[in-house]
């Protein structure tokens, strides 16, 4: 592995380990810091690095490979696969409609106004330090 793969592993968030360890994958995969037919580390190598199951890094290879991020290759590992695949761009566009529907919903529930909802939105994306790198002047 030649790119640089920080994982950083939250119990408050609520998030299950397994989808944080996918994420923040995902995030390096998109950022292009893990580039295209690069391995990643071990399943087991790297549930011993986080202190967790190999269950759950199992299952957070898996769910890389489902949705197009990963190939894992039988007794070989896990490899970066194109990262502007429309199947990726795809899976990345739903979840994106998913979380922007959970938040509308958690919003309407509390009364949150749209103007605020947008206010938070650019607030959230001011912090992002993706958008800050690709889009400096945001």
């Amino acid at each position: 592995m030649t790119g640089e793969l920080k994982i950083a592993l939250s119990n408050a968030t609520g998030v299950p380990i397994y989808e944080q360890i996918k994420d923040q994958i995902k995030t390096a995969i998109m950022a292009g810091t893990l580039t295209e037919g690069e391995q990643l580390p071990s399943i087991r190598s790297l549930a011993r690095d986080l202190r967790v199951s190999v269950i759950t890094t199992s299952r957070a290879f898996s769910d890389l490979a489902a949705e197009g991020f990963v190939a894992n290759v039988q007794g070989k590992g896990s490899f970066v696969l194109a990262r502007d695949s429309d199947l990726v761009r795809e899976h990345v566009l739903r979840e994106v409609e998913e979380h922007l529907e959970a938040a509308a919903r958690a919003a309407n529930l509390a009364k949150v106004s749209v103007a605020e909802l947008h206010t938070m939105l650019d607030a959230v994306l001011s912090e992002d330090p993706i958008n800050h790198k690709e889009n400096p002047d945001a």
